[in-house]
């Protein structure tokens, strides 16, 4: 990977600012960043959110984890140094997101507490929120329709999180939802009441 950076970029300062996107919008723009074990539940409740979000007028857009995989990250493996790299990229991708006025949502084990706070410190103050989506690993192997645990524990899928690469656990996440316990209602209110705290939604948009 070329990693050379060119001396003759100059950052253009747009007329239309993030605060007049939000001002149409009607909301502010922020990054909600799930992390969790493969099966936490991170997908499902950031797109339950968003379905959530967007009944109520706002402006959003997930980024999952096998989708951006596709596409923008497609030529990274799941070594340590390519989900670092795959986790950059989306964080630059999400802060351009953010400073178009929307709430981006993103879905990612991001197994790695450096990287995820590399990726807050891409971002303004107060516009990274890191919610932990935790669940014991004996349910998310039972979650797992696919089989990747049962491959993993057999090793057929090499630097599998939770089985043979780690999970670091966030230390201060601005929120933390069980989803083993919690059904998934609760899990999307429990969202959208930390987004009226921190003043993203008007309170008449919470619930």
């Amino acid at each position: 990977m070329n990693k050379t950076k060119s001396s003759n970029i100059v950052w253009h300062h747009a007329t239309v600012t993030r605060q007049r996107r939000e001002n149409i919008n009607g909301h502010k723009s922020v990054l909600l960043w799930f992390t969790g074990l493969s099966g936490s539940g991170k997908s499902t409740l950031a797109h339950a959110v968003e379905e959530a979000l967007h009944q109520q007028g706002c402006r959003t857009f997930v980024f999952d984890g096998d989708n951006v995989r596709k596409g923008l990250c497609a030529n990274l493996s799941f070594s340590k140094d390519d989900r670092k790299e795959n986790i950059r990229r989306v964080g630059e991708m999400a802060k351009l997101f953010v400073e178009a006025g929307v709430i981006a949502l993103t879905a990612f084990i991001s197994p790695y507490r450096e990287d995820r706070l590399r990726v807050r410190s891409m971002m303004p103050h107060g516009d990274f929120l890191e919610i932990y989506c935790t669940c014991p690993l004996s349910v998310c192997e039972d979650r797992d329709v696919k089989g990747f645990y049962a491959q993993a524990r057999i090793g057929k899928i090499k630097e599998f999180t939770g089985i043979s690469s780690p999970y670091e656990e966030p230390e201060k996440p601005e929120l933390v939802v069980a989803t083993d316990r919690l059904s998934l209602e609760q899990s999307v209110n429990e969202v959208l009441l930390l987004l009226n705290r921190r003043g993203i939604l008007e309170l008449s948009h919470g619930k």
